[in-house]
Protein backbone atom coordinates (compact mmCIF):
# COMPACT_ATOMS: atom_id res chain seq x y z
CA UNK A 1 0.00 0.00 0.00
CA UNK A 2 3.43 2.43 0.69
CA UNK A 3 3.60 2.03 -3.00
CA UNK A 4 0.62 4.31 -3.81
CA UNK A 5 1.80 7.39 -2.65
CA UNK A 6 5.72 6.23 -4.13
CA UNK A 7 3.45 5.74 -7.83
CA UNK A 8 1.56 9.08 -7.06
CA UNK A 9 4.89 10.91 -6.93
CA UNK A 10 6.42 9.15 -9.61
CA UNK A 11 3.63 10.51 -12.33
CA UNK A 12 4.51 13.78 -11.25
CA UNK A 13 7.75 13.44 -10.87
CA UNK A 14 10.37 10.68 -11.33
CA UNK A 15 11.66 9.84 -8.34
CA UNK A 16 15.52 8.69 -7.06
CA UNK A 17 16.00 5.77 -4.63
CA UNK A 18 16.92 8.06 -2.20
CA UNK A 19 13.89 10.48 -2.10
CA UNK A 20 11.73 7.33 -2.66
CA UNK A 21 13.42 5.62 0.16
CA UNK A 22 12.70 9.23 2.45
CA UNK A 23 9.33 9.13 2.37
CA UNK A 24 8.85 5.44 2.30
CA UNK A 25 11.01 5.63 5.66
CA UNK A 26 8.98 9.05 6.79
CA UNK A 27 5.07 7.22 6.08
CA UNK A 28 2.98 7.40 9.05
CA UNK A 29 -0.19 5.34 8.00
CA UNK A 30 -3.35 5.11 9.67
CA UNK A 31 -6.26 3.21 9.46
CA UNK A 32 -9.87 5.31 11.02
CA UNK A 33 -12.94 4.41 11.49
CA UNK A 34 -16.26 5.27 9.10
CA UNK A 35 -17.60 8.44 10.87
CA UNK A 36 -14.56 9.55 12.06
CA UNK A 37 -13.97 13.16 12.26
CA UNK A 38 -10.41 14.20 11.14
CA UNK A 39 -11.21 18.04 11.00
CA UNK A 40 -14.12 19.98 13.08
CA UNK A 41 -14.98 23.79 12.23
CA UNK A 42 -13.14 25.76 14.95
CA UNK A 43 -10.19 24.00 14.98
CA UNK A 44 -7.21 24.69 13.36
CA UNK A 45 -5.66 22.09 10.97
CA UNK A 46 -2.50 20.84 11.83
CA UNK A 47 -2.40 17.42 9.92
CA UNK A 48 -2.84 16.64 5.80
CA UNK A 49 -3.75 13.38 4.62
CA UNK A 50 -3.12 11.20 1.06
CA UNK A 51 -5.87 8.60 0.69
CA UNK A 52 -4.60 5.16 0.18
CA UNK A 53 -8.05 3.19 0.77
CA UNK A 54 -11.45 4.92 1.87
CA UNK A 55 -13.18 7.96 1.33
CA UNK A 56 -13.42 11.12 2.92
CA UNK A 57 -16.02 14.03 2.96
CA UNK A 58 -15.52 17.66 3.19
CA UNK A 59 -18.83 19.38 4.63
CA UNK A 60 -20.09 22.63 6.26
CA UNK A 61 -22.99 23.38 8.69
CA UNK A 62 -25.26 25.41 7.54
CA UNK A 63 -28.89 26.30 9.46
CA UNK A 64 -27.91 22.48 11.19
CA UNK A 65 -27.66 21.05 7.78
CA UNK A 66 -24.82 19.44 6.16
CA UNK A 67 -23.83 20.14 3.33
CA UNK A 68 -21.02 18.09 1.48
CA UNK A 69 -18.81 20.15 -0.94
CA UNK A 70 -16.09 17.42 -1.72
CA UNK A 71 -15.06 13.62 -1.36
CA UNK A 72 -11.68 12.42 -1.27
CA UNK A 73 -11.28 8.99 -2.67
CA UNK A 74 -7.84 7.12 -3.36
CA UNK A 75 -4.98 8.95 -4.58
CA UNK A 76 -6.42 12.05 -3.45
CA UNK A 77 -4.92 14.59 -1.05
CA UNK A 78 -7.28 15.74 2.07
CA UNK A 79 -6.33 19.49 3.16
CA UNK A 80 -7.84 22.47 4.74
CA UNK A 81 -5.37 24.12 2.97
CA UNK A 82 -6.00 27.76 4.78
CA UNK A 83 -6.05 26.13 8.01
CA UNK A 84 -3.15 23.98 7.54
CA UNK A 85 -1.12 26.96 5.79
CA UNK A 86 -1.87 29.75 7.85
CA UNK A 87 -2.62 28.15 11.18
CA UNK A 88 -6.06 29.79 11.10
CA UNK A 89 -9.45 27.79 12.67
CA UNK A 90 -10.96 25.91 9.73
CA UNK A 91 -14.69 26.62 8.61
CA UNK A 92 -15.25 23.11 7.54
CA UNK A 93 -15.54 19.37 8.44
CA UNK A 94 -13.80 16.48 7.38
CA UNK A 95 -15.24 12.74 8.08
CA UNK A 96 -14.85 9.47 6.82
CA UNK A 97 -17.30 7.97 4.69
CA UNK A 98 -15.87 4.57 5.04
CA UNK A 99 -12.95 2.95 7.24
CA UNK A 100 -10.27 4.96 5.62
CA UNK A 101 -6.56 4.07 5.42
CA UNK A 102 -4.56 7.57 5.08
CA UNK A 103 -1.06 8.72 4.83
CA UNK A 104 -0.68 11.57 7.79
CA UNK A 105 1.82 14.06 7.77
CA UNK A 106 2.68 17.28 9.46
CA UNK A 107 3.55 20.80 8.41
CA UNK A 108 7.14 20.10 10.46
CA UNK A 109 7.08 16.34 8.52
CA UNK A 110 7.07 18.08 5.04
CA UNK A 111 9.41 20.98 6.01
CA UNK A 112 12.13 17.76 7.44
CA UNK A 113 11.88 16.04 3.79
CA UNK A 114 12.08 19.74 2.09
CA UNK A 115 15.44 20.39 3.84
CA UNK A 116 16.48 16.72 3.21
CA UNK A 117 15.33 17.01 -0.68
CA UNK A 118 14.70 20.69 -1.86
CA UNK A 119 13.30 19.16 -5.16
CA UNK A 120 9.91 18.42 -3.25
CA UNK A 121 9.09 21.93 -3.06
CA UNK A 122 8.70 22.25 -6.74
CA UNK A 123 6.98 18.02 -6.70
CA UNK A 124 4.51 19.90 -3.89
CA UNK A 125 3.75 22.87 -5.63
CA UNK A 126 2.51 21.27 -8.47
CA UNK A 127 0.24 18.73 -6.10
CA UNK A 128 -0.86 22.16 -4.58
CA UNK A 129 -1.66 23.27 -8.55
CA UNK A 130 -3.63 20.51 -9.28
CA UNK A 131 -5.68 20.36 -5.82
CA UNK A 132 -6.53 23.94 -6.39
CA UNK A 133 -7.51 23.44 -10.24
CA UNK A 134 -9.88 20.94 -9.05
CA UNK A 135 -11.46 22.80 -6.40
CA UNK A 136 -12.17 26.07 -8.91
CA UNK A 137 -14.11 22.94 -11.24
CA UNK A 138 -16.36 22.53 -8.29
CA UNK A 139 -16.96 25.36 -7.17
CA UNK A 140 -17.38 26.52 -11.06
CA UNK A 141 -19.77 23.78 -11.47
CA UNK A 142 -22.13 24.63 -8.27
CA UNK A 143 -22.61 28.67 -10.00
CA UNK A 144 -22.75 27.03 -13.30
CA UNK A 145 -24.48 24.05 -13.40
CA UNK A 146 -28.16 22.45 -12.66
CA UNK A 147 -27.76 19.89 -10.23
CA UNK A 148 -28.73 17.16 -12.73
CA UNK A 149 -25.72 18.08 -14.76
CA UNK A 150 -23.57 17.69 -11.60
CA UNK A 151 -24.94 14.39 -11.49
CA UNK A 152 -24.21 13.73 -14.96
CA UNK A 153 -20.74 15.03 -14.28
CA UNK A 154 -20.26 12.74 -11.43
CA UNK A 155 -21.40 9.43 -13.25
CA UNK A 156 -19.17 10.16 -15.92
CA UNK A 157 -16.17 11.80 -13.69
CA UNK A 158 -15.97 9.16 -10.82
CA UNK A 159 -18.76 6.37 -11.16
CA UNK A 160 -17.29 4.24 -8.82
CA UNK A 161 -18.11 7.38 -5.61
CA UNK A 162 -21.97 7.13 -7.15
CA UNK A 163 -22.12 3.17 -5.82
CA UNK A 164 -19.75 4.18 -2.21
CA UNK A 165 -21.76 6.77 -1.09
CA UNK A 166 -25.16 7.02 0.98
CA UNK A 167 -28.04 8.90 -1.17
CA UNK A 168 -28.73 11.52 1.13
CA UNK A 169 -25.07 12.17 0.96
CA UNK A 170 -24.45 12.57 -2.54
CA UNK A 171 -28.03 14.53 -2.68
CA UNK A 172 -26.20 17.00 -0.37
CA UNK A 173 -23.33 17.25 -2.80
CA UNK A 174 -25.40 18.16 -5.92
CA UNK A 175 -27.39 20.55 -3.54
CA UNK A 176 -31.12 18.64 -4.09
CA UNK A 177 -33.06 16.63 -1.37
CA UNK A 178 -32.81 13.18 -1.23
CA UNK A 179 -36.37 12.48 -3.11
CA UNK A 180 -35.24 15.00 -5.47
CA UNK A 181 -32.28 12.98 -6.53
CA UNK A 182 -34.83 9.45 -6.57
CA UNK A 183 -36.53 11.29 -8.76
CA UNK A 184 -34.10 12.69 -11.04
CA UNK A 185 -32.31 9.56 -11.13
CA UNK A 186 -35.69 7.85 -12.64
CA UNK A 187 -35.22 10.27 -14.94
CA UNK A 188 -32.02 9.70 -16.45
CA UNK A 189 -32.16 6.15 -16.53
CA UNK A 190 -35.86 6.51 -18.33
CA UNK A 191 -33.64 8.89 -21.02
CA UNK A 192 -30.74 5.99 -21.40
CA UNK A 193 -33.20 3.63 -21.83
CA UNK A 194 -35.48 5.68 -24.65
CA UNK A 195 -31.86 6.57 -26.00
CA UNK A 196 -31.33 3.03 -26.38
CA UNK A 197 -34.23 1.61 -27.64
CA UNK A 198 -33.62 4.15 -30.37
Amino acid sequence: MKNKLIQYFSRISPLSHDEAQAIVEGMRIQTFPKGTVLLKEGQISMEAYFVLQGCVRQYYMVDGEERINNFFTEEQWVISLQSFTHKTPANHFFACCEDSTLVVGTEQETNDLYKRFPRFETISRKVVEKNFMEQQEIMASYITDTPEQRYLKLLQSRPDLIQRIPQYQLASYIGVKPESLSRMRKRIIAKMNSTALK
